[in-house]
């Protein structure tokens, strides 16, 4: 299976490499025709909207029906080149999402009022544990069980003054408005925004490494509540509190709400300009409870900071966005429980400069965290990436990535670790 998987992402590959040019040709500015011209790599990790909304189109929903069905579909495979701890290992994921969403104003005449109901099917293997990377080199599978199927999100929205403070209550994903460096920047020139800001599949571009353990996100979305108050276009300011049992490790995305006195708090400020578009943030939390790891490290309570910024470096074309841009984020705390305690990460990406790919983006990026010697031998861990993602047909993407660990960190005497893996990104 695994082989047969690895067969179809090449094909598909070299068919969105050596397709119709005219296809592209004709497209221009893919913001002006209201496509696709670069996706995360993992839409499940960043995205309020899950997919497209195609698959409500299938079922017959219109747009003044207030009903939005989407979905996303990502296979993977993985090849551990060399190093780890299993080196010549070949892995595979499989991650399959469906979004519901209903316009209350459209539907009921309930003026500023949104429903999200979403179910989440994952199934993969240890690919980060088998390559001994503590910062995870491949987002798509995380904590056990790797093979699930759950209520991914459960809320109700709603808008308040005129749309400057808006309120989710429910289940939801915590990382879509905290920490959310893959945020595109919108501006009133379409063609001045910036739509995803990379398409690096390791997971500290979705997760800061300092709130791992802590931030509830995916897949182990959590209960809560989240305001967000918005009173320009150009700033925002947001507060959310959480279930916060995932701290104990449990699965909140397969959990009813449990509210023990384990509560994550978040806060996040920032602002976007126009010139260049470029955006700021900062962001402090708190997890509340007794902490503890192993048998004798134990602790009550753990805040931190953290810090990401996103900026176009250059722009080669005024009608389009094809150009450059950068990205740093940061993160600390002195948590003695949980795994990372520093973190610092910078990524460049290039938007639509290979001849006849308008939609094609490549770019690479590193990771450098510190840490917690109560748990690891090795001091710090540095992941290196490179990928390139390619424009199959409409909503449909392939991204082919390198992985480079110079000193795994799971364990103390691991060589350094290469890596192979490739995505399909499937929207609908």
């Amino acid at each position: 299976m695994i082989f047969m998987t690895f067969f179809l992402l090449a094909f598909l590959s070299f068919f969105s490499i050596y397709g119709n040019e005219d296809t592209y040709l004709k497209r221009g500015s893919t913001e002006k025709h209201g496509e696709i011209d670069s996706v995360s790599a993992n839409p499940a990790a960043d995205n309020k909207m899950t997919g497209t909304g195609d698959l409500g189109k299938w079922f017959g929903f219109k747009k003044e029906d207030g009903i939005r069905l989407g979905g996303l579909w990502i296979p993977d495979i993985n090849y551990l080149i060399s190093g780890g701890s299993q080196p010549h290992k070949w892995s595979g994921n499989n991650l399959l999402q469906i979004s519901l969403n209903i316009d209350l104003e459209k539907k009921f005449n309930w003026k500023g009022g949104l429903v999200g109901i979403e179910c989440l099917r994952f199934d993969g293997r240890q690919t980060n544990k088998e390559a001994g990377c503590v910062q995870e080199y491949n987002n798509l599978p995380g904590l056990p069980p790797l093979n699930r199927f759950e209520l991914y999100q459960f809320w109700i929205r709603q808008e308040l003054l005129s749309k400057e403070i808006v309120i989710r209550v429910g289940k939801s994903v915590p990382s879509y408005d905290f920490n959310n460096i893959m945020h595109p920047v919108h501006l009133s020139d379409e063609n001045s925004s910036i739509t995803s800001t990379t398409g690096l599949i390791y997971t500290p571009i979705f997760i800061n490494p300092t709130l791992l353990g802590v931030l509830p996100g995916y897949y182990n979305s959590a209960y809560g509540i989240t305001i967000n108050y918005l009173p320009v276009e150009s700033y925002y300011l947001s507060y959310g509190v959480y279930d916060g049992n995932l701290a104990r490790g449990k699965q909140t995305g397969l959990r009813g709400p449990e509210f023990n006195g384990y509560y994550f708090h978040i806060a996040e400020t920032g602002f976007s300009w126009k010139k260049m578009a470029g955006k700021i943030a900062f962001g402090a939390w708190y997890q509340s409870g007794k902490l503890t790891v192993g048998n004798n490290i134990e602790q009550k309570g753990a805040p931190g900071l953290y810090f990401f910024c996103t900026q176009r470096l250059w722009k080669r074309n005024e009608n389009d966005n094809s150009g450059l841009v950068g990205f740093v984020q940061a993160g600390i705390h002195r948590s003695k429980t949980l795994p990372i305690n520093k973190y610092f990460g910078a990524g460049l990406t290039f938007f639509g400069l290979i001849p006849h790919r308008p939609n094609d983006s490549f770019g690479l990026g590193i990771a450098l965290s510190r840490l917690n010697s109560h748990l690891f031998v090795r001091k710090k861990e540095c992941l290196i990436q490179g990928y390139y993602q390619s424009y199959i047909n409409k909503n449909i993407f392939f991204e082919s990535a390198l992985s480079y660990i110079p000193k795994p960190a799971a364990h103390k005497h691991l060589n350094s670790a290469f890596a192979a893996t490739s995505r399909v990104i499937a929207l609908f």
